[in-house]
């Protein structure tokens, strides 16, 4: 037998980056050092690939490093015996919430200067961005570094010889009002996102954030996940204080400064998560296109919130991209222009006090004619509502799909919730005679024929108030716009009761307003 001993040699197809390596000036910070080094690293298995070698083995990437990961040590772990017999279990624990939050500052700071040192400067002396483009994304980043580097230097100066802190509520009341600071940076998130994702469009800003992702500094962290660092401490100060306190003695002075403390960062974040909301608001209105004057509506322009937003399904299975601001639902079509998103106004906007919103059963959809199925493989339609106007005039109806049941209870809780003003208080009673409307046309055309006029004897109550989803671990329901399973929504309700509605001809619920 001949036998050939395989040759088990991977290389790296790697660009030249040599220049690079020589655009990091020496730091102390290990972090950004360790990130040179990966870079000279690159450069160096450049030069010594052999130029005879094939195409499909020289496609063969090595095996990824492994991610830098961070110390973490508990404060007991670093007392002598003695130290740690002195002290009660309640108080060791207090120590250590105070410990948690003094290191989460210390990650914080070293997080802030990595993503300066790692991605801006390198991006801009490469002209991979152009500066207003890196200012837009990074915002004033470096700012923040100040600012937390005063707490952990008060926090150092609190700490005593045998590393226990007596009192750190004092510290936070004084410190945490100056977190107002990020209410530009947290309203600025959407379109920094929405830019960096544009730009990752480009094959050089794809390669260089591909080949920090792959360096052990960035731990498996991509440029964002740094960006977004800030508002995830954020929302976090109330659970770290919250933590501190409930070790802490009710005797101890600590406490009741300490709830103060908590009341102070509720209120910041409260005022960084209204204008957040008011600019990711205002963000979604800039970029409606209407292909009609009579599409244009006062209260789209002077809205000030969104309390729900996401990608739903028409009768015809078309993706349309659905806004309900506090006034007004506005039904639109994604489209890209010069390659940005943007939204074309599908048909007549509903204000919301002429809106009305049928809550429809799973497979129980008899719209009549060729529009049944219309959802295609002849199964039964799940998780649909219709909404429509009130008056029949306009004519409009719209059958919409959400992807889970779960998406179309956040959808039918929210427009109930912005419906709920504007319901009559007068006894509801059996709605008589109710006519079907004609399903809306799929030309993108705002004007359509009137309808034979509803008949109705009176309004139907039975929409309550529903619960509010309190969760400051998400800075409000703007604070952390984040995808959930494709369609992300917004949710700004008070209290809930399930609504008892009366069943209909055709199986079908009619809310009213």
């Amino acid at each position: 037998l001949y036998l050939q001993e395989p040759s088990n040699k991977r290389v790296r197809p790697l660009a030249r980056v040599t220049s690079l390596a020589n655009l990091i000036s020496p730091v102390r910070n290990g972090a950004v050092r360790r990130f040179g080094q990966t870079i000279q690293s690159f450069a160096l298995r450049s030069d010594s690939k052999s130029p005879g070698c094939s195409q499909k083995s020289c496609s063969r990437s090595a095996a990824p490093t492994p991610p830098k990961r961070r110390n973490s040590v508990l404060w007991s772990e670093m007392l002598d015996v003695n130290m740690k017999e002195s002290l009660s279990t309640k108080e060791i624990k207090r120590q250590e919430a105070i410990y948690e939050m003094s290191r989460g500052e210390q990650d914080l700071i070293e997080d802030l200067k990595l993503a300066r040192k790692a991605y801006h400067d390198p991006m801009l002396k490469l002209s991979i961005m152009s500066e207003e483009e890196l200012t837009h994304i990074f915002g004033d980043l470096d700012s923040y570094i100040p600012l937390h580097e005063d707490l952990l230097a008060s926090l150092g100066e609190a700490t005593k010889p045998d590393g226990t802190v007596e009192q750190i509520g004092p510290i936070l009341v004084k410190w945490l009002p100056r977190l107002h600071a990020y209410k530009g940076y947290c309203s600025n998130q959407l379109a920094a996102k929405a830019l960096l994702d544009q730009k990752k469009q480009d094959r050089r800003v794809q390669d260089f954030l591909q080949r920090c992702l792959e360096s052990p500094f960035s731990r498996k962290l991509d440029l964002w996940s740094f960006l977004d660092i800030p508002r995830s401490r954020l929302v976090k100060y109330p659970l770290l204080l919250k933590e501190i306190l409930r070790h802490t003695p009710k005797d101890h002075p600590d406490t009741q400064i300490l709830e103060e403390a908590i009341s102070i960062i509720q209120g910041v974040l409260s005022d960084i998560n209204l204008k957040k909301g008011e600019s990711e608001c205002q963000y979604y209105i800039d970029k409606l296109e209407y292909l009609d004057e009579k599409q244009k509506d006062p209260r789209i322009e002077g809205s000030k919130a969104l309390l729900c937003h996401g990608e739903l399904k028409n009768k015809n299975g078309h993706k349309l991209y659905v806004f309900l601001f506090q006034d007004i639902l506005v039904l639109t079509r994604p489209v890209t222009r010069n390659e940005r998103q943007a939204y074309q106004v599908y048909r007549q906007p509903i204000p919301v006090q002429e809106l009305l919103l049928e809550d429809l059963q799973d497979g129980d959809v008899k719209m009549g004619g060729s529009f049944r199925g219309a959802f295609g493989n002849s199964d039964k339609a799940k998780n649909i509502f219709r909404v429509r106007f009130q008056d029949p005039s306009p004519g409009q109806s719209h059958t919409l799909q959400a992807n889970d049941v779960f998406h179309k209870q956040q959808w039918v809780n929210c427009i109930r919730t912005a419906i709920a003003p504007f319901q009559p208080t007068a006894a509801s009673a059996e709605l008589k005679d109710l006519p079907e409307l004609s399903e809306e046309s799929e030309e993108n055309n705002p004007s359509v024929p009137n309808i034979q006029t509803l008949k109705r004897q009176s309004a139907m109550s039975g929409v309550t108030e529903m619960e509010l989803d309190e969760s400051i671990s998400e800075c409000g329901s703007t604070l952390d716009s984040e995808e959930n399973k494709g369609v992300k929504t917004h949710r700004t309700w008070s209290g809930h009761r399930k609504t008892r509605e009366k069943q209909l001809s055709g199986k079908r619920k009619e809310t009213l307003v």
